[in-house]
């Protein structure tokens, strides 16, 4: 088995984990943003079991600190900030994306101080 579809079937379990074991969750996000943040994170972090831990864990965090609606809104800025032209600026120079990218930023510092 590739380092790829092992991620994917780690990630796959521990998502299904995750929405059969807290369903009571204040901020509940759906299996699939979960699952879409931990493959994400485990790229960047290496494909190994630490790994799995550690992002499942980086996306409890901030799934306490953030509501999954703020959260979608600021993953949206965030990439949306990227790309380039004169249309982008919205995403990068206003206020609400710049407050938006902020709160997500600090819930991920929060999430790699204690997961990582």
């Amino acid at each position: 088995m590739t380092d790829l579809r092992r991620m994917f079937v780690l990630a796959g379990a521990m998502a299904l984990g995750l929405a059969t074991t807290s369903p009571s969750r204040a901020n509940d996000y759906p299996t699939v943003a979960v699952a879409d943040y931990v493959v994400g994170c485990m790229i960047s972090n290496g494909v190994s079991r630490a790994a799995l831990e550690r992002c499942s864990c980086s996306i409890d965090v901030i799934s306490t600190l953030l509501t999954y609606d703020d959260y979608v809104r600021a993953e949206t800025f965030a990439r949306m900030s990227l790309t380039t032209g004169e249309r982008s600026a919205l995403f990068r120079e206003t206020a609400p994306a710049r407050q938006a990218v902020t709160t997500l930023r600090r819930a991920q510092a929060e999430a790699d101080i204690r997961c990582f």
